[in-house]
């Protein structure tokens, strides 16, 4: 096994332009326990190189829950979830503006517009688009739409209305798919996140650890990620759900989403890399030492779930000596 000074070495020629390989990627999830304080400053020379000591906020909103027909085994609302959630049509284009506010007070560059269901109607698309040409008019705010998979000509219009980026997780391996969910393939979901690079939308899209994955499909999902260039990547621990398929489902230790997390940093160098669903209920007291190798995070509640108090993140933060990020611009390479 690797050295501690290993981790630091391979970092500093990531940070001269050297790709990790597949092999040396497998060695973050195996390493021991005792080596991932020496993982996340390795992790931290390439954050820092690219990110310095800023984090990126994000907020999401969830504009239509539940209703959707995709079957996607960790969702609360999937068409086969029991999970007693709320469950909404598609909010108002007045609501989703609330929703910018309340971005705005909690100081997000980020606002996340998500819908469930496979993908928007054009009604859906029109409430979607006219809220982001008021939102764009009001706010020096980066937007980010969520919703599913997308129809010819769907993506032009959400780059003409002012979305800067669109976010479509690959989730999982392409080999462990077809166990999360089957009424989409692996490839629908590559395809729609060429579709909006394709007009010019900035790519976001990322994984769910903890479904019952091995560490090789988390290896391929960093490096599916590295090839299809998303400029942000957000990586979620699954959040087990009672009434889903996944309900009961604890796999994840803290340290191992350490590790997760690194891997993704010296894979993905460049990239944006978010702690994103799940990162309270699995890093736990954790939770700042992931920002060693992520440099964003959501602020507020995820789509179902709670996260913690936005007090709470803005405390870590100031104590970890990180600022805020309110810039758009991309890492400088």
């Amino acid at each position: 096994m690797e050295n501690r000074k290993y981790w630091a070495q391979l970092a500093d020629k990531v940070i001269q332009g050297y790709q990790i390989t597949r092999d040396e990627a497998m060695k973050f999830l195996q390493c021991p326990d005792e080596q991932v304080l020496a993982l996340l400053d390795g992790a931290y020379q390439i954050r820092h190189h690219y990110y310095g000591n800023k984090v990126k906020l994000n907020m999401i909103i969830n504009t239509k829950s539940g209703a959707c027909s995709e079957n996607c085994g960790y969702c609360a609302q999937s068409i086969d979830s029991e999970a007693p959630i709320q469950r909404y049509k598609m909010m108002d284009k007045e609501s989703i503006l609330a929703g910018a506010e309340q971005a705005n007070k909690l100081q997000s560059g980020t606002y996340c517009i998500v819908a469930s269901g496979r993908g928007p109607t054009n009604r859906e698309l029109n409430i979607v688009v006219d809220a982001v040409k008021e939102i764009k008019q009001n706010y020096d705010m980066k937007i980010c739409a969520c919703l599913g998979i997308l129809k010819e000509g769907q993506a032009e219009q959400l780059k003409a209305a002012g979305v800067d980026r669109y976010n479509h997780n690959l989730n999982t391996s392409k080999k462990h798919h077809d166990y999360i969910t089957t009424s989409h393939t692996y490839d629908d979901r590559v395809s729609t996140v060429n579709k909006v690079k394709d007009v010019g939308i900035s790519p976001c899209s990322g994984v769910i650890v903890g479904m019952k994955e091995t560490k090789e499909d988390v290896v391929d999902m960093a490096f599916s990620l590295k090839e299809l260039d998303a400029d942000s990547i957000p990586v979620n621990f699954l959040h087990a759900i009672d009434g889903t398929k996944l309900e009961g489902t604890n796999e994840l230790t803290p340290t191992y989403c350490l590790k997760v997390l690194a891997l993704f940093r010296y894979c993905c160098p460049t990239k944006e890399i978010r702690i994103s669903g799940g990162r309270e209920v699995n890093l736990r007291s954790l939770q700042p030492l992931g920002l060693y190798a992520a440099n964003s995070i959501f602020v507020g509640d995820y789509l179902t779930t709670e996260g913690q108090l936005s007090t709470a993140d803005h405390r870590m933060l100031e104590d970890l000596g990180f600022e805020i990020d309110y810039g758009h611009e991309k890492a400088s390479v």
